[in-house]
């Protein structure tokens, strides 16, 4: 019943939009001729037509454990969505006319009774041409923008789906013992194999990870969309991944089959097995609510790794009590923690002994803004750290942009990270 209340709204919503738009398109539209104006309506509304029927199709029919595949079914969704998103940005401008017409249909009721109004002057009169008008202006302005935004969005996928950025990170720790100055760690996070379409390319992340030669390696969690076969594809390619002191990695919230359909529970937990057995033959070190020690020339520190916490409505599988139990005599702890809430939540007011946080989950949500030392993405009206790095008091926090992508099939503004961190003493 929510299902379906959800996609009748969704249909609603979807035919309001393209209303709202049609307007502008008639006012652009008015000077061609009636055959035309008929051939651009017929595709207009079959569109809305044909994204309406899709809309229901998706949802309302998805296999038990189909791949989430770069498919038909992902690309057809993405259209949709890139559609009506840069039609949004139409509506935007479009409403700014309707707030104008507005206040000047509601001015007149304010006006005095008694304010002395001027004889009409018309006598000898013409008008006076003054270009392009106001709805017209607005009218072409907010097609041209919904137009540039689609193409930015397509942009993103031929060229930004794969565009990696290696981020360089000075982390400086005041405990840090001398063994492990300039210490090399790469860090990947939200791979989602499933999503994929690009084999060559993603083979090509991961040589320029391999170029910068890091001593430790840190995966921080979704491996896959949501079931383990999707990176059956994929592991020849991740298993190229080698470092001296260790592979690490841990699970994120899609990678335990919660946003699939299973025919029992007893699939649901050989999907996951399988998944862990996957990090096994990539020669990754899955950390399950534990850590591990990293010694050389006598010195250590400890890794720690634990399954998926996120606060709202995200899974809050991981012990992190489990995974640090033990490791008081650690000069230097490193967390693996997909979710950045987990550090504000649980990390800050409890673990103060937890130096870093490595974290990812939020892709940057794969749409905003970054120049210089400014970002902005919409994602952050819901996380307060979302990308890059975070500190507060002695303790830090690193988010991963993320590796790959799910649902947009690319990437705005915001690119595939390849994090590569150095230690240093304070």
């Amino acid at each position: 019943m929510n299902r379906i209340f959800g996609l009748a709204l969704g249909a609603v919503v979807m035919v309001l939009i393209d209303l709202y738009v049609w307007q502008a398109v008639k006012l652009v539209m008015r000077s061609s001729s009636a055959l035309t104006q008929r051939i651009v309506g017929i595709g207009y509304w079959g569109l809305t037509i044909f994204s309406i029927i899709a809309l229901i199709g998706v949802f309302t029919y998805t296999p038990a454990t189909a791949p989430v595949k770069a498919s038909f079914r992902t690309f057809l969704m993405a259209g949709i969505f890139m559609f009506y998103i840069s039609k949004v940005f139409s509506v935007l401008v479009l409403f700014i006319d309707d707030i104008i017409r507005f206040f000047k249909w509601i001015g007149p009721f304010f006006q005095s009774a008694q304010t002395p109004t001027s004889p009409a002057v018309t006598d000898n009169l013409e008008p006076v041409a003054t270009g392009i008008s106001r709805s017209d202006f607005l009218a072409k302005s907010a097609l041209a923008l919904g137009g540039l935004h689609l193409g930015g969005m397509t942009w993103g996928i031929l060229s930004g789906a794969h565009d990696y950025h290696v981020r360089h990170v000075t982390l400086r720790l005041k405990n840090l013992p001398k063994q492990f100055d300039g210490m090399k760690i790469a860090q990947l996070s939200d791979i989602h194999s499933g999503s994929f379409f690009n084999k060559t390319a993603v083979k090509g992340g991961v040589e320029m990870l391999m170029k910068e030669k890091p001593d430790m390696f840190f995966f921080t969690g979704d491996l896959v969309n949501n079931i383990a076969p999707e990176v059956k594809d994929y592991i020849d390619i991740f298993s190229k991944i080698k470092a001296p002191l260790g592979t690490f990695s841990t699970l994120g919230n899609h990678d335990y089959g919660d946003y699939t359909e299973w025919i029992s529970a007893e699939k649901k937990r050989q999907n996951l097995a399988d998944l862990m057995g996957a990090h096994k033959t990539m020669g990754w070190d899955l950390l399950m609510d534990e850590h591990r020690e990293i010694k050389v020339d006598g010195e250590k520190l400890a890794i720690l790794g634990i399954q998926n916490w996120g606060a709202g409505g995200f899974a809050k599988y991981g012990n992190l009590e489990k995974a640090h139990a033990n490791t008081q005599d650690y000069p230097v702890k490193l967390l693996l923690s997909h979710d950045p809430s987990h550090w504000r939540n649980q990390v800050l007011p409890k673990y103060k002994d937890i130096d870093v946080a490595f974290a990812g989950h939020t892709h940057g949500m794969q749409y905003g803004v970054e120049l210089g030392s400014f970002k902005w993405s919409p994602v952050q009206l819901r996380y307060k750290e979302w990308a890059g790095l975070y500190e507060q008091d002695d303790q830090k926090l690193y988010v991963n942009r993320g590796f790959g992508y799910i649902g947009y099939p690319g990437r705005l503004g915001i690119y595939p990270e390849i994090s590569i961190f150095e230690l240093k003493s304070v």
